[in-house]
């Protein structure tokens, strides 16, 4: 479960880094990944603190939880402002 989570939650990061640039200006866009990476980033931390880790992968699973709160916020700050 712990690998799993941890390439799944890679693939939504680098498809929603791509489709977030692609699509700056589409606010309601930022809003839904916003909120998507809510759901990423709460089962990423249950994943990280509640199973077995693989030493090999702990680092980058917590970076990536991390990097996946920092867009979140980002998202959320693009897709709520007011122009």
């Amino acid at each position: 479960m712990y690998t799993w989570t941890f390439w799944i939650l890679v693939c939504w990061l680098v498809v929603n880094v791509i489709w977030m640039f692609a699509q700056m200006d589409n606010q309601s866009l930022l809003k839904v990944f916003a909120w998507i990476n809510v759901i990423a980033i709460i089962g990423g931390f249950w994943v990280f603190y509640a199973t077995t880790a693989h030493g090999s992968l702990n680092t980058w699973f917590i970076i990536l939880n991390w990097v996946n709160v920092v867009l979140a916020i980002y998202q959320f700050y693009a897709g709520y402002k007011k122009d």
